[in-house]
């Protein structure tokens, strides 16, 4: 499609102004970070390949009830979805200690959590998306406390679907972050799940060998992230049948 005029620019997608009124244009690049942009890398066909995986797992969601702002893709690298206010927090849900939290709690990853953990991070680069606790939230506004009881439930509702389909192909969800935004009916309001899902906001390892296939390949150098994020896609049936690669993608349209 022709391009819009470009609204944002973060560290793995661009949002183009829509075709319609309260729509945006959602385009992922090949661009891979990590640790707040200190490592930096340009992976071929990661944005292609995410947003497959986005689609999938969005339009998933929104078919057992759990309302998101993905509307569909476009083609190989775009999708159209609903403008919204996104609330200025990263939503994280735990299932087993890794990352930050291992390091954090001096637990060893890898560990199952005895039920999910729900932590909340400040939106902020530059200060390193800072834990934040619902106190926080509460005293500065960024959201009510209908809104944090409205998150709690879509990411709990995220979790349990995630964990049911990514278990069917093998595969742990260790770990998910979500993004939540508010979209406007009139005067009515609801709170959706935004941004993306897909291995970049996700930890999956192989249920049988413990295998990372997520973007933790790339901050800790263990591989190649194309392959990782590919044998995410097959399991799943996102690539089409035959396809072994993802440095020179081939993805349906």
């Amino acid at each position: 499609m022709a391009r819009r005029k470009k609204i944002y620019e973060g560290k793995a997608k661009i949002l183009y102004e829509g075709p319609e009124p309260g729509t945006l244009v959602q385009y992922f690049k090949d661009d891979a970070t990590a640790f707040n942009n200190v490592k930096k890398d340009v992976i071929d066909g990661k944005g292609v390949l995410n947003n497959r995986l986005s689609e999938y797992f969005m339009t998933g969601l929104n078919t057992v009830g759990v309302p998101t702002h993905f509307i569909r893709r476009l083609n190989m690298r775009e999708q159209l979805v609903r403008s919204c206010e996104i609330i200025p927090l990263e939503v994280i849900v735990r299932n087993y200690a890794a990352g930050t939290m291992a390091k954090r709690l001096g637990m060893e990853e890898g560990v199952q959590l005895p039920r999910p953990i729900v932590e909340y991070c400040l939106k902020d680069d530059k200060l390193g998306d800072p834990l934040v606790t619902e106190e926080h939230i509460a005293a500065f506004g960024w959201a009510s406390q209908q809104d944090m009881d409205d998150i709690l439930s879509l990411a709990l509702r995220v979790n349990d679907f995630m964990s049911g389909v990514m278990y069917g192909v093998g595969i742990k969800l260790i770990d998910f972050k979500i993004e939540v935004g508010r979209v406007f009916d009139g005067d009515f309001q609801r709170l959706v799940v935004a941004d993306e899902i897909s291995p970049d906001s996700c930890r999956l390892w192989d249920i049988e060998t413990d295998r990372k296939l997520d973007k933790d390949v790339f901050r800790r150098d263990l591989g190649s992230l194309t392959d990782a994020y590919t044998e995410v896609a097959r399991r799943l049936g996102v690539m089409p049948k035959g396809a072994t690669s993802m440095a020179k993608p081939k993805l349906i349209n």
